[in-house]
């Protein structure tokens, strides 16, 4: 059994502990209140963007714009893998690697190569650590951005689309729910799906507008299929920001129940320790005076 010392300083090192989980939870909240405030103001104008979009690419031809068209042969892959900077969050980033690694290994076992695009430390270290190619790595970001870091990314992506070194590409980024729940979610952002974009536009069928175009449709395509890749790439950011902030805020508050069971556990067995010396004197003076009487 641990001594007396031992015991009591597992338990102040326990709530020391305590105090710094309990620190970062409220940092996490602080942090969740913002981060879901901007995630809340973007989605419509995200999913408007979409439906707009969906509209117009339902009336042309594939072949109006290079970002509609579907390639014969598709053999470069590339996705977006968006996490966090820092860990202490559960398994959120883990199981954000393991879904864009799992779409990469069943790609890479029909033929195709699989290229990364890597935004925050945890999944640039997990993919630079594989056999994939780690194309572009944006470390350090995650902690303050804006929309110049989607417009870059974006850039970067659209160049090498349409220098055909890629010929599809997929965004993964951790989908907020509420504090509860944050979803991986894997969406096809190259070329732009028309019939994801029918079904994101919530159109039914027979209800569809005819749309009159001026100047051309190519120059609108021209205009709003570079930023339709930027905004769904900002909102992934914005998204796996939100979800980052309260996977470690319930991983905090976690730590800090278990904290408190420590301290219980501790405190019993401190107690016990101490009443078991407590006995071992008093027999040993209760040994002594029958000695003595002796």
């Amino acid at each position: 059994m641990a001594s007396l010392k031992e015991v009591k300083d597992k338990i102040a090192s326990v709530r020391k502990t305590k105090q710094i989980t309990r620190a970062m939870n409220m940092v996490a909240s602080a942090k969740l209140r913002k981060a879901q405030s901007r995630i809340e103001q973007f989605r419509p104008y995200a999913e408007k963007y979409y439906e707009i979009l969906g509209d117009i690419s339902q009336g042309v031809d594939t072949s109006a714009h290079p970002l509609l068209e579907q390639r014969e042969e598709i053999n470069n892959i590339a996705v977006v893998l968006v996490t966090s900077e820092r860990g202490l969050c559960g398994a959120f980033n883990s199981n954000l690697v393991q879904t864009a690694t799992t779409f990469a290994h069943s790609r890479a076992e029909s033929g195709q190569q699989v290229k990364f695009f890597c935004v925050g430390k945890k999944g640039s270290k997990d993919i630079a650590k594989s056999s994939y190619e780690l194309v572009s790595d944006h470390s350090d970001v995650m902690d303050s951005f804006d929309f110049t870091l989607a417009g870059q990314l974006g850039s970067e992506i659209i160049h090498a689309y349409n220098q055909q070194q890629v010929d599809e590409v997929h965004l993964v980024y951790g989908r907020f729910i509420n504090v509860i729940k944050q979803e991986p979610t894997r969406l096809q952002i190259l070329p732009m799906s028309q019939e994801g974009a029918e079904g994101q536009s919530g159109e039914q069928e027979g209800s569809k507008a005819e749309f009159t175009y001026e100047p051309s449709v190519e120059g609108i395509l021209d205009e709003l299929l570079p930023r339709f890749i930027k905004v769904q790439i900002y909102r992934g950011l914005l998204e796996t920001s939100a979800s980052e902030h309260a996977a470690r805020m319930t991983a905090m508050d976690n730590a800090t129940r278990n904290c408190d069971d420590m301290i219980s556990n501790l405190t019993l067995s401190y107690n016990k320790a101490r009443q078991a010396a407590i006995t071992s004197e008093l027999l040993d003076i209760v040994g002594g005076a029958e000695a003595l009487k002796g």
